[in-house]
């Protein structure tokens, strides 16, 4: 699948955001070795228990048992570039540590990151051993 093809499948998933507080929409899809996987933001009155679009997807895929994660792709309702934010960072530097983070602000103006680039230095237990 191409790039653009799974920001394009982000978007869609961002229709189905639900996020009556913010009103900040995301969407995120991730292509693994076995399929693609979707997800949105899903917002909650009490904050701390809101989940991000990016985690979802990646959450989605591993749950079923799949989890070589190639890329990610995050499309949000705003109007620059969206990278995760600190805690699906964390998520992605752990069960996605080698996936293309796909970012755009429109088909035609999409970016490719590596976590290394987003996320320069994240916590591993194993650093701790």
């Amino acid at each position: 699948m191409t790039d653009k093809e799974l920001y394009i499948l982000a978007k869609k998933a961002r229709d189905y955001s639900y996020s009556p507080y913010s009103g900040f929409k995301v969407g995120s899809a991730i292509e693994t070795d076995k399929g693609v996987y979707t997800g949105t933001n899903i917002e909650n009155a009490s904050y701390p228990v809101t989940v991000c679009a990016e985690r979802v997807a990646i959450f989605n895929a591993v749950s079923k048992g799949d989890r070589n994660i190639v890329k990610i792709a995050v499309a949000s309702s705003g109007d620059k570039l969206t990278p995760p934010c600190g805690m699906c960072l964390q998520v992605i530097s752990e069960l996605a540590p080698k996936a293309k983070i796909i970012l755009g602000q429109g088909e035609d103006d999409i970016k490719v990151y590596d976590i290394k680039d987003l996320l320069p230095m994240a916590f591993s237990l194993e650093d701790k051993k």
